[in-house]
């Protein structure tokens, strides 16, 4: 109802409900002159901003989804389908010199059909709409092929569930669906809206393996695929019931118990010392139960033995990275003397009852392996049986006690410094159990660090654990307290583990029947002690011990022909525990530890044949060697002239022997320690009276070959230029070879006719070597090293006489023909040709190829293509040969462009499981923003000419980030402490911290991790200790001794 005017009044105001309400679109006004006129309007109303919409970069949400859906086959008009493989799309030649055609609706002829059409009022023509149709049907065609492929999975897992092969493809597969979109989408839209999620491809694959463990409830394949989906699931103590249920179903799997260890050793919330020790002593006895047959309930899997033995390695290296050195090396000394020097009355029995036997033995007090005056287990049972051990060793009165280093220094540094100082230099002098010495009337109380001498034993309780600490600190507290207190102190500790103190070491020994495999234990052992035997470790557990980074190290680079890898990179040997950023030697020992190692090849040398009595004296040999490099890289003249006096007393006193005088593989390298030390004319002297030794056999004779070929690689890395080959020596001793003589020291130029006779005698030999069957004076057993010599030997001859060219040319020959006898059956083939290794054959022939390309851009002008060439089919077969990735990234880091090398680093990365694609990339990249950094910032002097590359700092955390979500990426303490390393560098030290509580989720036994912690969060070294502590790694140096040592 509508108000009169008079009624309106008595309101006070006007009603607002019956006026009309407008609003203005835009600032305009119809009728106005634009150009002269303008209208101002006045609103209290604020003007909303507008909003302009950010275009959406390739890597947000929506961007990705649309990218991972299939694409629409492009191809051109004439081509009838696009089925056909093609490299590329052709694209017909359009005439643009023909106008284009004009109608009344498209007057300028810029409209396309489609438009033409619907300004004439007309629909599309039936080709456009079956074109349409056609890619709806392509989109349709994928959704039934995905769909015909999940029928039959299915047909094949109900037809035949038994096949754990299709059940595991038929998980994978889930991840090719979930790339699309669904093909069970009902709704329309819903393809474009479904949520592809990471929990749904989870529940998927984990609904198909429990309908496969139904199937097959015996399959542990199939049971750890399902554990590790659920760990993104259950909790981490749901997850260790689990385990163990299926550890107890299968105790006889090895592969299972290893899983099942690092998954323990790697939870860092249950995690502890003592705990994940107990396990490995708890696998090995239950594996050597199965083995003895005392486990009637389940069968010896094959490979049972080999897999103990590297659970033992693993076991040890585990303790040696939780700073637990002396129980590492206790272990070792324990086994080795439990196998090598095992009495006859026991071989017979169990390995329960030989561990029984054993124990009186290991508590006797009677020094033990390494140990001066060990004798040995057999030794000691057969004194005991005459009546007892009466021997006893006097002190050597020429010996004096060398007084250690003061542990502080400098007390001006800072605290954690301090901390860091003491502790490496204990890790490095306090490696070995302490014992008493009977000789000099030692006894428990002389100990100044009681864990030395009981924790090699026993990894107890935490509690009694916080009591060693208590006591220790009791001993320290008081430095005027009288000698009764600290050894009634000592005594209490003594009590408290004295019926423990086998009972823990025990469970892991186990017993190695096959020589091989015994073998293997030691020289495993030497390698834990720095010793160099050309043996690496299991690949189940390589990289979980690998944790220093030694992998970069060149080397000998400057010596490409004669260089060689003396020690097992990327892991540390015992005694060498540092930070990274620290410098360190990683070779050698303090004098006890260089004792230890003397007594062990005193020890072990009278045990063992001829042959293997000359590798461990070889292995001896080597290791002097490498103290002598890593002086001449050092450049300490000083200790270089007295370790090569060590040395080369360590050569003569071998070769004095009467079994080692006519070993060609220790005049070989006595040879090259006189050339190392720089006296050429003596190396000569030696390398020319060995060659006389020799007979001859010539070509036949396997370390003949190798002694020629690195006296010739010598005297080629002398050479100043390429035109002085034909008057060197090397081609007189490769020409003395090939004629299979009597030797005759070098006396001038080689004559052209022996050059011609020698070359001919090469080809025939190494065609024989290839095609016929070996003759009977030749090695069967070292066929591989004998043909890998034979190339050597022609590769460096045909390079001196004719030229890099035919070097190359016979290189790439062998190659093809190894690769050839690879892809057949290795059975008929090794039979016949007594190679019972190819890929080792030809991993070397192509490690000799490049380093003879190396070697030549060296000394002359050559491009760097057919280097680089040779390095990346070389580490296409060998992802994991380190010295290939050494020289590759060393070419690499000269090049400007480094998209091929990228390129090539994502192809190796996808198809390998290899870890060394991923840290060789990294160290790439790192090289690289090092350089750029160096330019950048150069002041003075001469600027290259390089355009500054940017995004390498986010290129290299996406490759960490990549590579620790690898399976052997994950549990590498070695990776992780080069990502935390990287991200201190950039000076982001919450991202750093985080990243450090991150690492230790993966791998919190990893004792370096948390030094490298105590470094770069210096502010933190209480909590960092305190947390070492609660998870029982060693500790050193506690707090309360370090501040009682700063106070004294």
């Amino acid at each position: 109802m509508l108000l009169e005017g008079r009624e309106k009044v008595i309101f006070h105001g006007v009603l607002q409900i019956l006026l009309r309400k407008y609003k203005r679109k835009g600032d305009s006004c119809l009728g106005i002159d634009l150009k002269k006129q303008r209208i101002t309007w006045e609103s209290s109303m604020v003007e909303k901003k507008q909003s302009h919409k950010q275009p959406e970069r390739y890597f947000t949400k929506n961007s990705v989804q649309l990218l991972s859906t299939d694409g629409i086959s492009v191809y051109s008009k004439s081509q009838t389908s696009s089925s056909g493989p093609s490299t590329f799309i052709p694209v017909s030649q359009l005439d643009s010199d023909a106008p284009p055609t004009t109608t009344s609706v498209n007057p300028l002829g810029i409209y396309d059909p489609l438009t033409t059409l619907w300004l004439q009022g007309k629909g599309p023509s039936e080709h456009e709409t079956l074109k349409q149709q056609a890619s709806q049907e392509t989109s349709e065609n994928v959704n039934s092929i995905l769909k015909a492929k999940v029928e039959e999975y299915n047909r094949m897992v109900r037809e035949n569930p038994r096949d754990v092969h299709t059940w595991m493809e038929f998980v994978s597969f889930q991840d090719e669906i979930m790339r699309g979109p669904s093909p069970y989408a009902i709704k329309e839209g819903e393809q474009e809206i479904r949520r592809k999620s990471f929990k749904l491809i989870l529940e998927k694959k984990l609904a198909i393996l429990e309908r496969a463990i139904e199937s097959n409830p015996n399959e542990v394949d199939l049971k750890l695929a399902k554990l590790k989906l659920c760990t993104e699931f259950w909790e981490p103590s749901s997850l260790i019931k689990e385990w163990q249920k299926l550890v107890f179903l299968h105790p006889n799997n090895p592969v299972l118990w290893q899983k099942y260890l690092l998954f323990c050793q790697s939870q860092f919330s249950t995690f502890s010392v003592s705990k994940v020790h107990g396990l490995y002593g708890k696998c090995l006895s239950t594996l050597a139960a199965v083995q003895d047959g005392s486990m009637v309930s389940h069968p010896v899997l094959p490979g049972t033995e080999e897999a103990m033995l590297a659970i033992f390695l693993q076991q040890c290296h585990f303790l040696r990275q939780a700073g637990h050195s002396e129980k590492a090396v206790s272990l070792f000394q324990a086994l080795i003397d439990f196998t090598f020097f095992k009495p006859d009355s026991v071989k017979d029995l169990p390995t329960r009852g030989q561990v029984e036997f054993f124990e009186p033995f290991w508590d006797s007090g009677e020094p033990r392996f390494g140990e001066k005056g060990a004798k040995g287990w057999k030794s000691w049972m057969h004194q005991q049986e005459k009546g007892g051990w009466i021997i006893i060793n006097k002190p050597d009165e020429d010996e004096e006690d060398v007084a250690e280093d003061q542990e502080i220094k400098d007390k001006t540094l800072p605290k954690w410094q301090i901390w860091l100082d003491i502790e490496c230099s204990r890790e490095k002098r306090h490696w070995l159990p302490w014992r008493p010495d009977k000789t000099k009337k030692q006894t428990e109380e002389d100990c100044e660090d009681p864990e030395r001498q009981f924790l090699e034993e026993v990894i107890g309780d935490p509690a009694l654990l916080s009591l060693i600490h208590t006591c220790r600190s009791l001993l320290s507290a008081d430095w005027t307290c009288s000698l009764l207190w600290k050894g009634a102190i000592t005594h209490l500790i003594c009590l408290v583990f004295l019926n423990v103190l086998f009972d823990d070491l025990g469970p892991s020994l186990i017993r190695l029947s096959s020589p091989d495999l015994q073998f293997q234990l030691l020289y495993s052992f030497l390698q834990f002690v720095g010793v160099p035997c050309g043996h690496s470790l299991f690949p189940s557990n390589l990289y979980i011990a690998m944790d220093e980074n030694n992998i970069f190290d060149t080397g000998q680079s400057e010596r490409p022909l004669t260089s060689f890898d003396s020690l097992l990179s990327g892991v540390n040997s015992i005694g060498h525990m540092d930070t990274m950023t620290r410098g360190r030697q990683h070779i050698g020992h303090c004098k006890e530890g260089e004792e230890f190692i003397q007594n062990v090849f005193h020890l072990m040398l009278p045990l063992f044949s001829r042959k293997e009595n000359a590798n461990l004296s070889v292995c001896w040999l080597q290791y002097e060697i490498s103290k002598v490099v890593q002086c001449l890289q050092a450049k300490n003249k000083k200790k270089l002239k007295s370790q090569g006096k060590k040395s080369k007393k360590l050569a003569k006193n071998l070769l004095k022997a009467s079994e080692n005088r006519n070993n060609l593989s220790l005049w070989k390298l006595y040879a090259y320690l006189e050339w190392l030390l720089g006296n050429t004319e003596d190396a000569r002297k030696v390398f020319d009276t060995s060659l006389c030794l020799a007979g001859t056999e010539g070509m036949r004779n396997i370390q003949l070959c190798n002694l020629s070929l690195l006296y010739a690689s010598l005297e080629v890395e002398l050479l100043e230029s390429f035109e002085e080959t034909v008057m060197s020596r090397a081609l007189h001793i490769l020409t003395k070879l090939a004629e299979s003589g009597p030797y005759v020291p070098y006396t001038g130029q080689v004559l052209s006719v022996n050059i011609l006779k020698a070359r001919k005698a090469y080809e025939h030999a190494l065609q024989d070597y290839l095609t016929e069957s070996p003759v009977s004076n030749w090695d069967q057993a070292s066929s591989s090293s004998q043909l890998v010599n034979l190339v050597g030997c022609y590769v460096l001859f045909q390079y001196l006489t004719v030229g890099i060219d035919a070097a190359v040319l016979i290189c790439r020959h062998i190659s093809e023909k190894l690769k050839g006898f690879a892809s057949q059956k290795f059975e008929s083939i090794g039979e016949n040709l007594g190679i019972h290794n190819f890929p080792t054959a030809l991993e070397a022939v192509t490690l000799m190829h490049t380093n003879l390309l190396r070697y030549h851009m060296k000394v002359s002008i050559y491009p760097l293509n057919p280097l680089r060439e040779a390095l990346t089919e070389a580490l296409k077969l060998y992802p994991s040969n380190q010295s290939l990735w050494r020289s590759y990234i060393q070419i690499q880091s000269k090049s400007h462009n480094a998209s091929k090398a990228r390129r090539f680093f994502d192809r190796v990365t996808r198809s390998t499981k290899s870890l060394e694609p991923w840290l060789f990339a990294i160290q790439a990249e790192m090289m690289r923003k090092k350089l750029v950094e160096n330019v950048q910032r150069v002041d003075v002097g001469e600027i290259y000419s390089t355009i500054p590359e940017t995004g390498l700092t986010n290129r290299i955390k996406a490759l960490f980030e990549h590579a620790i979500q690898s399976e052997n990426g994950a549990h590498c303490p070695l990776l992780w402490r080069m990502y935390l390393n990287f991200l201190f560098s950039l000076g982001n030290k919450e991202r750093s911290k985080g990243l450090f509580y991150k690492a230790l989720q993966n791998c919190p036994w990893a004792k370096v991790l948390y030094m490298d912690a105590i470094e770069y969060f210096p502010d933190q070294l209480q909590e960092t200790l305190d947390l070492m502590t609660e998870k029982e790694l060693r500790v050193r140096v506690p707090v309360e001794e370090l501040e009682l040592l700063l106070e004294d």
